[in-house]
């Protein structure tokens, strides 16, 4: 089994790097709508995702789990200014899901924002939100969201399921890197970010178990870091993970010294912001990988003993 001092150093260096690069979370207020004014949100929503995975494992140090709070506060009050901002996201693209998506892990560790709130059951219930045309996967992520905040989920995530490609556990060699973070992000949502590994449908978790790891060799030869890290997440998510070792010193290796993880082979070179906006997911994402491969791995050695 890989060191699980290894796995926990990989998460904990991750949050250092976060921390210090916080003001990489940022937002353009004056951006022009026609160009995307909700653009910078995906990362403070995936930032508050991966600490609400932090929290509920447990396994965090005193000084990641401290950190982990204080970037969701920095994020919530400098960022969001207080939800206001989701507010002004919403009204400024009606229909758009990315506000509402953003809005639900930081309600979930308790920040609410009242207009949000109303802004939600308002758009919840128009046509046009049902309508908007999204991928199979991210339309199964809407649905997810829509049970955890205590809606109707529409469609039903089992409907939404039947429309991706991994519930028809198509030809595993046909795999390419945008199949493979759909196939990622599917489980993400079925199992809760890992919270419910049961809600991964037996015949899907049985082809993952068989495929994952080829899958995880092929990007590992790649040195796809970003996507390594997701194939690490899925392999938490499994009823029987691996904790594949080979793949974990790899990736452990490919972090640097101050903690960022590099998304593709070695890291991008450009001034700050630049980098932050290649690397910091990848480097969200070895968190993520961390936290739950980490709680799994303490569990095994429990039993064991």
């Amino acid at each position: 089994m890989t060191d699980t001092r290894l796995i926990h150093r990989v998460g904990a260096d991750a949050m250092e790097w976060l921390w210090a690069h916080r003001d990489g979370f940022r937002l353009d207020p004056d951006a022009d709508p026609e160009v995307g004014f909700l653009e910078r949100f995906k990362p403070i929503g995936e930032l508050a995702l991966i600490c609400g995975v932090l929290f509920r494992e447990g396994v965090a140090g005193s000084r990641q789990a401290e950190l982990a709070r204080r970037l969701l506060d920095h994020a919530w009050r400098e960022t969001l200014d207080g939800g206001r901002m989701l507010v002004r996201g919403q009204r400024t693209e009606p229909i758009s899901p990315i506000p509402f998506e953003v809005y639900l892990p930081f309600r979930e560790l308790g920040h609410r924002q009242p207009e949000m709130e109303r802004a939600v059951l308002l758009h919840h219930g128009l046509e046009s939100r049902q309508a908007f045309e999204t991928p199979p996967t991210r339309r199964l992520a809407l649905s997810a969201f829509q049970r955890r905040f205590g809606l109707t989920p529409r469609p039903p995530e089992a409907e939404a399921l039947r429309a991706t490609w991994l519930a028809r556990t198509p030809e595993p060699w046909t795999v390419e890197g945008h199949i493979a973070y759909d196939i990622t992000h599917c489980v993400f949502h079925l199992t809760d970010w890992g919270e419910n590994p049961g809600g991964l449908p037996p015949d899907l978790a049985r082809y993952l178990g068989t495929w994952l790891p080829v899958w995880i060799d092929d990007w590992l030869d790649l040195r796809r870091w970003d996507l390594l890290g997701e194939l690490l997440v899925v392999d938490a998510c499994l009823p029987r993970p691996t904790l594949d070792e080979p793949a974990w010193e790899a990736f452990a290796a490919a972090q640097q010294p101050d903690g960022a993880m590099p998304a593709v082979r070695t890291m991008p070179e450009g001034d700050e912001e630049a980098v932050f906006d290649v690397v910091y997911h990848s480097t969200l994402v070895a968190a993520f990988a961390s936290a739950l491969a980490t709680s799994h791995a303490l569990t095994a050695l429990a039993r064991a003993s």
